[in-house]
């Protein structure tokens, strides 16, 4: 079983946090254990802290008032973070979070957080740059799902999750297909055409990335 030191040093979010900061976080923290399909919270509730994916992975998303449609809002992987906002702002979870599969997440208590983030300069100078990537990223999804076409939503997508080649990612093709606002059928034709041009391969759920420049093209509408 991952133990909380390997989660935490797995998550860009925490990235440049070392010595004593590390180490407060590190006492802080608690592992969670989710069931595939298991509801880790719903919209309204209290936010019980920050957590960092372990192993497994965590659909956020909303649901529409009429409770008959349901929009993917981020898909934490490994090494990723969900409910940092909320944490960091003290106010009630804004969406939902479900395990799509087995999970292990590390939680860092919201008082036990924010009471180190009050006192502590350097994890706060982290938080601000880790942040900004992460408007950043929400930025150019947005841009992606107004201005370009379903192969370069698909395209940046991957390579906003990705840091190398050789890369593999499991996710399931109908919430994907949500998050991009895309049919199911148009992100698997996407998906064929990606394979076709050698950028990337399927197996089952899961995506080999075989070039993450060749995405970047893709992304940037080249042929």
């Amino acid at each position: 079983m991952l133990k909380p030191a390997e989660i935490l040093d797995n998550c860009k979010f925490f990235s440049k946090v070392q010595g004593p900061s590390r180490e407060r976080l590190l006492e802080m923290s608690t592992l969670r254990r989710f069931s595939k399909g298991q509801l880790i919270f719903q919209e309204g509730d209290a936010c019980a802290g920050m957590y960092v994916v372990g192993s497994g992975l965590v659909r956020i998303f909303k649901i529409s008032q009429s409770g008959h449609k349901e929009h993917t809002l981020h898909l934490a992987h490994p090494g990723l973070t969900f409910a940092e906002v909320a944490t960091i702002g003290a106010f009630p979870c804004p969406a939902y979070a479900e395990a799509l599969e087995e999970t292990l997440c590390l939680l860092l208590p919201q008082a036990s957080f924010s009471q180190m983030l009050a006192s502590d300069p350097m994890l706060a100078k982290q938080l601000l740059m880790s942040l900004s990537i992460w408007v950043k990223q929400l930025v150019d999804l947005m841009e992606s799902v107004a201005l370009k076409d379903a192969r370069g939503k698909v395209a940046t997508y991957l390579i906003n999750l990705v840091s190398g080649e050789d890369a593999r990612l499991r996710i399931p093709k109908k919430h994907l297909a949500s998050h991009l606002n895309l049919t199911s059928e148009t992100l698997s034709r996407v998906f064929r055409r990606l394979c076709e041009e050698g950028l990337i391969e399927l197996d089952g759920r899961e995506i080999h990335v075989v070039s993450r420049e060749g995405l970047k093209a893709a992304a940037d509408g080249e042929a």
